[in-house]
C-alpha cells in the first residue's frame, strides 16, 4: 500500500503521543480516547514482564521472553522501546506504520524517552514526521500530582516520593511537546485532546481540499 494512503476524501492519519508523570492522568485519558473516537486505534505493546490476571497475548500485551524481546531490538523492529524497573517494553515499528496506512490515527501512550525517541525517527522519516502530533497532559501542580498518587493508594510514601522526584523531571520536558493540557478533570482533559485533534486534522499538510 502506499505510505501516502489515506481515507478517500478524509485528512491524512494522526500518530498521536500522550505522555504525562506518574499519576499525570494519561492512562484514563487514552481510553476516553479510544472509547470515544472509532477511528483511534492502539498498537498493543511488547513487554517482558509477566501477565498479569486476565490479561491476554496479543490483547493487552505481547508477553515476550527477555531473548525474544533483545533479539526484536537488535532487528529495529521497534519504534521505540524502554526498561523501566527491570521490565522491558516496545511499541512495533511495522504496527504503526500498517495502521497509519489504513487511515487509522494511532494513540502511543509512552514516557517522555520513548516521545522523544519516536521524534528523532520522525525527523528522518517523512511519513512519520506528516502524522506525529505529541502532547504532555500533566496536573497543574506538584501537590497535586503527589495527592493523585496517594488517593490511588498503590504505593508506599518512599514510591511516592521517588515517582514525585521523576516526575519534577519529566515536567520540565514540557517544551518538547506540541501541546501541553493542564489535566483538570477527565471531561474537560478528553474535550482538550479532542479539539486538538481536530485541529490537527485541519492542517494544510493532512487536510484534503474540495474537489
Amino acid at each position: 500500500m502506499n505510505p501516502e494512503s489515506k481515507v478517500e476524501g478524509g485528512p491524512s492519519p494522526l500518530l498521536i503521543v500522550i505522555s504525562a508523570p506518574s499519576g499525570g492522568g494519561k492512562t484514563t485519558l487514552c481510553q476516553q480516547l479510544l472509547a470515544t473516537n472509532p477511528n483511534v486505534t492502539r498498537v498493543v505493546t511488547s513487554t517482558t514482564r509477566p501477565p498479569r490476571e486476565g490479561e491476554r497475548d496479543g490483547v493487552d500485551y505481547h508477553f515476550l521472553d527477555v531473548a525474544t524481546f533483545q533479539e526484536r531490538v537488535r532487528a529495529g523492529e521497534f519504534l521505540e522501546h524502554a526498561t523501566v524497573f527491570g521490565r522491558s517494553y516496545g511499541n512495533s515499528r511495522s504496527d504503526v506504520l500498517n495502521k497509519l496506512r489504513e487511515g487509522r490515527d494511532v494513540l502511543l501512550n509512552i514516557d517522555v524517552q520513548g516521545a522523544a525517541t519516536i521524534r528523532a525517527k520522525a525527523a528522518e522519516d517523512a511519513e512519520l514526521k506528516k502524522a506525529l502530533v505529541t502532547v504532555f497532559l500533566t496536573p497543574a501542580s506538584i501537590a497535586i500530582l503527589e495527592e493523585r498518587l496517594r488517593k490511588r493508594g498503590t504505593d508506599t510514601e518512599d514510591v511516592i516520593r521517588q515517582r514525585v522526584g521523576v516526575a519534577r523531571q519529566e515536567i520540565a520536558e514540557w517544551k518538547h511537546f506540541d501541546y501541553l493540557v493542564i489535566s483538570t478533570s477527565i471531561a474537560e482533559d478528553l474535550r482538550r485532546m479532542e479539539c486538538i485533534l481536530e485541529a490537527e486534522k485541519m492542517r494544510r499538510c493532512r487536510a484534503q481540499p474540495p474537489g
